[in-house]
């Protein structure tokens, strides 16, 4: 099995790179997929490991192969496609071309306690559309995101939720009536 290739970049197109392991262009590292058939074997290059571990994510999906997963990856980086399944939001994930809205809702669904650990990954590219600044947050907001994560909620669905609830609930929200609200939320 091939699992990563260092070496410089001979030539490239839309669905290949022709990497040369020992001679002259621009440096690249790509994390390898490889994929074993009877007639074939492929290679599937990812600019970082978190890329290629979504491809293997992905792929776990009924109805999803490395095609759509290849598809997904190019429409959504990592950190949206985390953020896309945290948040629900089935209509970022079906403006991939192929993937109509029954196989977006599988991958939100079925990916939607998965995509919290990877969204993880890398914090610095998450960012949750209309989220908290925990750093400036008042008490009873961290309080209830806590108690979110707490409850086995990922940090992007609890912090999402929350923010929802802080804007039904208003600035002067108790923490309790906080975590009843973001319960509801992430129960849609």
């Amino acid at each position: 099995m091939i699992g990563k290739l260092k070496g410089l970049i001979d030539s490239y197109g839309e669905d290949f790179v022709i990497l040369d392991v020992g001679g002259a262009g621009e440096p690249a590292v790509l994390s390898i997929e490889t994929y074993v058939r009877e007639d074939q074997i492929k290679l599937f290059g990812f600019r970082s490991d978190t890329e290629r571990e979504w491809f293997r994510l992905l792929q776990t999906v009924q109805g999803v192969g490395a095609k759509v997963a290849l598809a997904v990856l190019s429409t959504l980086p990592p950190s949206d496609l985390a953020n896309a399944i945290a948040l629900r939001d089935k209509a970022a994930v079906a403006r991939t071309p192929g993937v109509g809205p029954k196989v977006a809702e599988r991958i939100v669904t079925e990916l939607k306690d998965k995509a919290p650990a990877f969204a993880n990954v890398d914090p610095a590219l998450v960012h949750l559309s209309g989220a908290i600044d925990s750093d400036r947050a008042p008490r009873p907001v961290t309080d209830a995101i806590s108690a979110l994560v707490n409850l086995g909620y990922g940090q992007p669905q609890a912090a999402a939720a929350i923010a929802g609830a802080s804007r039904l609930a208003g600035e002067n929200a108790e923490t309790a009536q906080l975590i009843r609200l973001g319960l509801k939320e992430l129960a849609k």
